[in-house]
């Protein structure tokens, strides 16, 4: 009976100092960490405990708004953001804007001229006009239409033709007698008697009546073409001559 007592005492004894040995070992390594479990539940709060919610969903909105910031300005490693048509951004100096892919159309713009008024001012330019001045006849026409201020013998001085053949030829009696729109025929022989010239020449003639004529001045000095005087004056022959107009006659 005391044996077994015994064999217990010392059983108890060694197991005792199996524990104290136990307590005093020292780990070699950390001990591994525990996940804390978030208990779940319809009133149960998702933070953790001793932070404030309300600052983490503001601290959530600044990060959100300062990713899409960078992806605007083209921020390198961040993905390019395609915003909505008509969306007008303002990039920060020394930002970059990296434009959405595809084709972009370029704008045409068509101006239409505005058709300008121009108001003459205090000095106008006149503007220059072409006279058609005709040439000087050469040789003797088959025939020739009287003008205002015209009669046959100035005819046959301006063509050097015998007064009397040209009468003749067109059954004229008076030679002073005509009117302009006759038409005559004109000899082509004879000549003039002598002295064509009706009046001298070269001379600087003075229109004394509003009907004169350029016609009538060649044959005031009979031997001169009409087309001589306004070739001599840039007229054209149907000028119509103004009282005191000064004429030079070559």
């Amino acid at each position: 009976m005391n044996k077994h007592i015994g064999m217990r005492l010392a059983s108890i004894l060694t197991f005792g100092a199996i524990l104290v040995s136990g307590c005093q070992q020292s780990y070699s390594q950390a001990p591994l960490s525990t996940p804390t479990l978030i208990p779940t539940g319809l009133f149960v709060s998702p933070f953790p405990a001793g932070q404030d919610p309300m600052q983490i969903v503001a601290d959530l909105g600044t990060q959100t708004a300062i990713a899409k910031t960078a992806e605007v300005a083209g921020t390198p490693g961040t993905p390019t953001v395609t915003l909505p048509p008509g969306t007008v951004i303002t990039p920060q100096t020394g930002a970059s804007i990296t434009p959405a892919l595809g084709t972009v159309s370029p704008v045409v713009v068509v101006t239409t001229p505005v058709p300008v008024t121009v108001v003459p001012g205090s000095s106008s330019v006149t503007p220059q006009t072409t006279v058609v001045v005709p040439t000087i006849p050469v040789g003797r026409p088959a025939t020739y239409t009287l003008q205002k201020g015209e009669w046959p013998f100035c005819i046959a001085r301006r063509y050097d033709l015998n007064p009397e053949d040209l009468l003749s030829l067109n059954g004229i009696i008076d030679g002073g007698i005509f009117m302009p729109g006759l038409v005559l025929r004109i000899p082509q022989t004879g000549s003039f008697p002598v002295g064509r010239a009706l009046n001298p020449h070269p001379d600087i003639y003075t229109v004394g009546s509003s009907e004169e004529t350029i016609y009538g001045v060649a044959c005031y000095y009979g031997d001169i073409f009409p087309e001589a005087v306004a070739k001599a004056n840039n007229l054209p022959l149907n000028t119509i001559l103004s009282v005191g107009q000064k004429l030079t006659i070559p």
